[in-house]
């Protein structure tokens, strides 16, 4: 249920009907507005019921959520929401690009490409540490000698960096390295991770499932909200169809639908979602232009060499003629792309 404080309610009124949903056993979640206070309630509604909320004088009206997703859902949150993250932020007027190689494969490359990327105008820097690989006699990753790497690169180029966490065992490891924590495809739905992301007060990034549903997807996030971190992105990186030209279908038609159900930003991946270097530059204009918050790419020095997801990579130069075209688009949108916001020698 969500409760809608009237205009002008005190805070001595808001703790009131809060300290009253507690005592019944509900948990609350406040969501302050400039002119109104929204609180959702989560528990049993039969016990709302008997409270008469609506009989205090400042309370405009106890409206119930039907939907499962309860905290993800638009009507809990009615503005949307703003990830901060450093001099950063996501889900405004300005558009970011992470960008960066699938993996961590040596200290020089990582730097190279964090250069790289850097100059052609992304503010975050994408690379894997640990690996969750189909194969187990693929390259797995360097693990905490890969987030080291991330950590000076940061330092160097001033890009905050998200990498991956796959197993609840190494959040805190990553966390302490990374600025924002990325739930991969394959583990959307692990559960205990996600309880454990929602501990480590960092910014997630979750990225769908290649058979979830949009209802699943959402209540993958709701885990997250529930267990208290309101930091999360929506990651669309292709779902499993029948075509077998590109490596999965990017479904585009999430990013209005997730800007109509959830308050919560949206990052599309067309590198995954297309498996194919010569697609990601048009699909990146295109998930702009359907009102993405953000992109997050592959960009490798040299493709033709990555121990993972080569074919998928763009190259530097690549790279710098899709942000130049993104430059043009975002102002046609009446948006623009985010900016590292300090120098750094």
């Amino acid at each position: 249920m969500i409760v809608v404080m009237k205009m002008g309610s005190t805070v001595e009124q808001i703790e009131e009907v809060s300290t009253r949903l507690m005592e019944e056993g509900f948990k609350v979640h406040l969501s302050q507005g400039v002119e109104k206070t929204i609180m959702g309630a989560i528990g049993d509604r039969t016990r709302l019921e008997a409270l008469d909320l609506e009989a205090l004088p400042f309370v405009e009206k106890v409206v119930p959520i039907l939907a499962p997703y309860k905290l993800v859902s638009r009507e809990f949150h009615p503005a949307d929401s703003i990830i901060r993250i450093g001099n950063q932020e996501i889900g405004g007027n300005k558009v970011h690009v992470m960008a960066g190689p699938c993996a961590v494969e040596s200290r020089a490359q990582i730097l190279e490409t964090a250069q790289a990327v850097r100059e052609a105008g992304a503010t975050f820097l994408r690379g894997g540490a640990f690996k969750p690989r189909t194969s187990p006699y693929s390259f797995q990753g360097l693990e905490e000698e890969g987030l080291r790497y991330l950590a000076e690169a940061r330092e160097k180029t001033g890009l905050l960096v998200i990498t991956e966490v796959i197993d609840a065992r190494d959040v805190s490891l990553v966390a302490d390295y990374a600025d924002v924590l990325q739930i991969g495809a394959r583990n959307m739905q692990n559960f205990i991770l996600l309880k454990e992301v929602a501990k480590c007060g960092k910014p997630v990034l979750l990225k769908r499932g290649p058979s979830a549903t949009l209802e699943e997807w959402m209540m993958a996030a709701e885990y997250i909200l529930d267990g208290g971190n309101y930091q999360v992105m929506f990651c669309e990186r292709g779902i499993r169809t029948f075509e077998s030209y590109t490596r999965n279908t990017l479904d585009l038609s999430m990013v209005p639908a997730l800007h109509a159900l959830s308050h919560l930003p949206v990052i599309i991946d067309p590198s995954h979602g297309t498996g194919k270097w010569n697609l990601v530059h048009p699909m990146a204009k295109a998930a702009l232009a359907a009102g993405a918050d953000g992109l997050i790419v592959e960009v490798h020095p040299h493709p033709e060499k990555a121990v993972s997801d080569g074919k998928q990579s763009l190259t530097p130069e690549k790279f710098k003629n899709m942000m130049a075209d993104l430059v043009r688009l975002t102002s046609a949108l009446d948006r623009e792309l985010g900016e590292v916001s300090h120098h750094v020698d």
